[in-house]
């Protein structure tokens, strides 16, 4: 069991900015309809700018309010599927027999976000990219709970995902949607995350799949009084639960 204060948080999807838009979102979810929206990142120099996909653009747009004012803020990086669209473009090249473009390889390895973050925020701290299973958020969180007990006095973890192009709809089918969720953890005991296994009392191993993204359903329980949410992953049972 891991203990931690979520300090604050933010989210981004298409038409979805606001409290107010997530609020709404939450009482009622629905897949949002397909959209080429991006958010706004105009806190950037332009020439910066033009170098972010929309994958960098959401993960920006929902940590760097969040890292503001804050220096030597380690960040963990979670996306399961990367810069997909990036690397279709790539291999849609190399298939053509088209010249491959170096700048497109270095932005589509998964680390490419927090080295650009590193860069334009001219931030040294540890920083960790992962690429996890469905339960990803729970694994940046163990990452960032590994940092909180080494003395970090605030960690930024950060879940984004980019609709895949539609030659992947037959294998990715756990993103409805583009969307980005930042999370700003201290120390603290406001929350807690307990891991457990499909059989042992923490679920039933019939426990159905989730849903929604396990980052949205968190989502979710922030926005409302609930005390815990509990996200199953094959085998594994994670438990969220708000102390205060």
């Amino acid at each position: 069991m891991i203990k931690f204060n979520i300090a604050q948080w933010r989210a981004w999807a298409p038409g979805l900015e606001s409290v107010d838009d997530w609020q709404a979102w939450s009482r009622q979810p629905t897949v949002l309809a397909s959209s080429d929206a991006a958010p706004d990142v105009s806190f950037l120099p332009a020439m910066q700018r033009r170098r972010l996909s929309r994958l960098a653009r959401m993960a920006f747009s929902v940590g760097w309010p969040l890292a503001e004012g804050l220096e030597h803020l380690p960040l963990v990086f979670v996306s399961r599927h990367g810069e997909t669209p990036r690397t279709f473009d790539i291999l849609s090249d190399l298939a053509a027999g088209q010249p491959l473009s170096p700048t497109q390889f270095s932005l589509s390895v998964h680390n490419a976000v927090i080295g650009l973050w590193s860069i334009m925020r001219g931030e040294t701290s540890e920083m960790t990219a992962l690429a996890a299973a469905g339960d990803g958020l729970e694994h940046g969180m163990l990452e960032a709970a590994a940092l909180l007990a080494e003395g970090a006095p605030a960690v930024l973890l950060l879940i984004t995902e980019e609709q895949p192009p539609q030659a992947y709809a037959e294998w990715i089918d756990d993103v409805p949607f583009p969307y980005a969720v930042g999370l700003l953890l201290t120390p603290g005991d406001d929350w807690q995350l307990s891991l457990g296994s499909a059989g042992d009392g923490s679920a039933s191993e019939d426990s159905p799949r989730a849903q929604w993204p396990h980052a949205l359903n968190l989502l979710r329980t922030l926005l409302t009084p609930q005390a815990t949410c509990q996200h199953a992953w094959k085998n594994r049972v994670w438990t969220w639960q708000r102390n205060r």
